[in-house]
């Protein structure tokens, strides 16, 4: 099944999904984990949609578990600081 959507629609997804498992109180390191278990899934059932997300599964597949967990931690972590800084924009703009 190929994913029919851009790369900011994508890391919105997923910077969706570590927003609701922080709102229930889950810890990083189980983001972190649910986060590895959602790339193996993805990159052995879906064909990438845009380059972007074609190099993260190209990456994942040639990784080892420890570079696949490495993989998953900079993403989470380039997500949450994105999301950061969308709040400090929408906080200088409201203001």
């Amino acid at each position: 099944m190929e994913t029919d959507v851009t790369w900011e629609q994508w890391t919105k997804m997923l910077r969706t999904g570590i927003n609701i498992g922080e709102f229930i109180g889950l810890s990083e390191d189980r983001i972190k984990g649910m986060s590895y278990r959602m790339g193996g899934f993805l990159a052995g059932h879906i064909d990438s949609g845009n380059r972007e997300q074609r190099l993260l599964q190209e990456l994942w597949l040639e990784g080892t578990e420890e570079e696949r967990r490495g993989l998953t931690s900079m993403l989470v972590k380039m997500l949450e600081r994105d999301d950061k800084r969308d709040k400090e924009i929408v906080d200088r703009e409201g203001r």
